[in-house]
């Protein structure tokens, strides 16, 4: 096969495993009712499948859990190949590099050639993400999943499932809004087309909202706007798991043969060169650095490129370039990371109340273990209810999933967030097991937090008028809350019948359902804090009944 037609089939594999992935991307998502559902609730699609392909993801777990995550076996399918073909994942696979190949080339078509060729030579900065590699695996190995921040696969997720989606979802839903209210009956039959097309492929079930959706959005931006000055920089200089596969590749079988007799050094091999691994004959093969996008040698009009089968030579670095001191600064880095991360005050004794983690949640430093900030859990909530944490975790916790009652509550039958997680931070449950669901009868059910009031804002406390809204509610059998009538003066003296609310806390499952449907807008009368979950052997309330114990 020619170099050509390998260029033509690693352009078709990049297009198809970037389709796939957004395909599985837009299926994170439950669509309908969950009421009519029966039994455990199941997506239809591997939508974790790439993140399970992820070779990162699975050295940061199992360092950070001294086991690996059943699915996360699926990453040897990419670690094992890497050993004798390279970096191939780079440049054929991963849907993030596709698109920083595609917003590369659109830099080479508008920079001149001369300038193209000395920016895709390479540079002795590319070995920074070794060292940030070193650094992350480091903290990994400490009980830090703080690699979700720079691996690709859970940067890609993160940032279209909670920003570029759902604004591209707005933007469609506005356009064939403003079509509709024009009353015009062609724009009218446009935008239904609009929404049948659409509705079937991109548009999601309802509008998500997401916090920080503007920041993980800009941060995807920006990365594929420095394509336009540097070609792949973020693969060149950042990618910890470009580091990993470059490192694998130390023993690949394949290499790039140079024929410098044949070079008429008009440097074309330069042009479209997406790693920056120096093909031009005269410099020494960086191994580590190619993508095998091949745009060398189909590129080459005097054949002076060609690849071969077990390929050495001095002509050749075999492995990355690093120097010593600063392989140890960055492992000194990351032993240093979790130690400051965790001593400030949010991980222990200023832990956040209103930080309720999803059902199944392993404990506080397990889940920062494990979670590797994808965004998965996020995207398949169907009542919107998890979002990314900003500081409500601490800076270790950043973009961890938090539950917010008043955006959405934990559906009782929904156990979505454990199924989609790759690497085991949320267990995976059955509805049985969550105890939720009305009719289910469990000693100990899942608990994320305990509901409490504010009287001074509650209706029927503060202010004389009736509302059982928050006991219409709740979701548990029998209900967590119960109401009591008392006789109350209203501001007028008159003496009022209402019946006032209580939480009775060994019921409650801290679902949320009460602070979501509370009618008081602004700051509910009813909210919901961490205490008396499941997953913490500490963070509980003690109540003595008698001579019971109530946990």
């Amino acid at each position: 096969m020619s170099y050509g037609n390998l260029r033509r089939l690693r352009c078709a594999a990049q297009i198809i495993f970037l389709l796939l992935f957004l395909f599985l991307l837009l299926k994170t998502e439950f669509s309908g009712s969950l009421r009519a559902v029966h039994g455990d609730l199941h997506l239809p699609y591997p939508v974790r499948w790439f993140l399970e392909l992820d070779p990162l993801a699975a050295a940061a777990n199992a360092l950070a859990t001294r086991a690996l995550y059943r699915g996360l076996l699926w990453s040897l399918a990419i670690l094992l190949p890497g050993f004798f073909l390279g970096r191939f994942f780079c440049g054929w696979i991963c849907p993030l590099g596709t698109l920083h190949h595609f917003f590369g080339h659109l830099r080479s078509e508008s920079k001149r050639g001369r300038q193209r060729i000395d920016t895709n030579r390479y540079r002795p900065w590319q070995t920074f993400k070794y060292y940030l590699l070193i650094a992350l695996l480091v903290a990994a190995l400490l009980g830090s999943g703080a690699v979700g921040w720079f691996d690709p696969i859970s940067l890609l997720v993160r940032s279209l499932g909670l920003s570029v989606l759902p604004a591209v979802n707005h933007a469609v839903n506005m356009v064939t809004g403003g079509l509709y209210h024009t009353q015009v009956r062609a724009l009218g039959l446009v935008a239904d087309g609009l929404q049948l097309l659409l509705g079937a492929t991109i548009l999601s079930f309802r509008q998500p909202h997401f916090r920080q959706a503007f920041l993980l959005g800009g941060i995807l931006v920006l990365l594929l706007a420095l394509n336009l000055r540097i070609t792949r920089l973020w693969c060149r200089l950042l990618c910890p798991l470009g580091a990993l596969l470059g490192i694998a590749s130390r023993w690949s079988l394949l290499g790039l043969e140079k024929q410098k007799d044949n070079c008429n050094d008009c440097n074309r091999c330069l042009l479209h060169c997406q790693g920056g691994d120096d093909p031009v004959p005269g410099a020494r093969w960086r191994k580590p650095e190619c993508h095998l996008c091949f745009n060398c040698s189909a590129e080459c009009p005097e054949q002076a490129l060609r690849w071969r089968w077990l390929r050495h030579g001095k002509d050749v670095v075999e492995a990355p370039d690093l120097r010593r001191r600063r392989a140890l600064t960055g492992a000194a880095a990351g032993f240093a990371l979790v130690p400051l991360l965790r001593s400030a005050t949010a991980f222990g004794p200023e832990h956040n109340p209103r930080l309720l983690r999803p059902p199944g949640a392993l404990p506080e430093g397990d889940f920062l273990a494990r979670c590797i900030r994808c965004g998965e859990c996020m995207k398949a909530c169907p009542n919107n209810a998890l979002h990314p944490t900003f500081t409500e975790a601490g800076l270790e916790g950043l973009w961890t999933p938090l539950l917010i009652p008043r955006v959405g509550y934990c559906e009782p039958s929904c156990t979505l967030c454990g199924d989609v997680c790759p690497t085991g931070a949320i267990w995976q449950l059955t509805s049985r097991a969550k105890g939720w669901s009305t009719g289910t009868s469990v000693e100990k059910p899942i608990r994320i937090g305990t509901a409490f009031y504010d009287r001074g804002r509650c209706l029927p406390w503060a202010m004389a008028t009736d509302c059982i809204v928050c006991e219409e509610w709740c979701p548990t059998s029998p209900k967590a809350i119960y109401v009591r009538p008392a006789e109350v003066t209203d501001g007028a003296g008159n003496i009022r019948q209402v019946r006032q609310p209580y939480i009775q806390p060994e019921r409650c499952v801290g679902c949320g359902a009460c602070e979501f449907a509370c009618p008081v807008q602004d700051q509910p009368a009813v909210y919901v804090t961490s205490i008396g979950e499941s997953r913490s052997k500490t963070n509980q309330i003690l109540l003595s009944s008698g001579d019971r114990v109530i946990r």
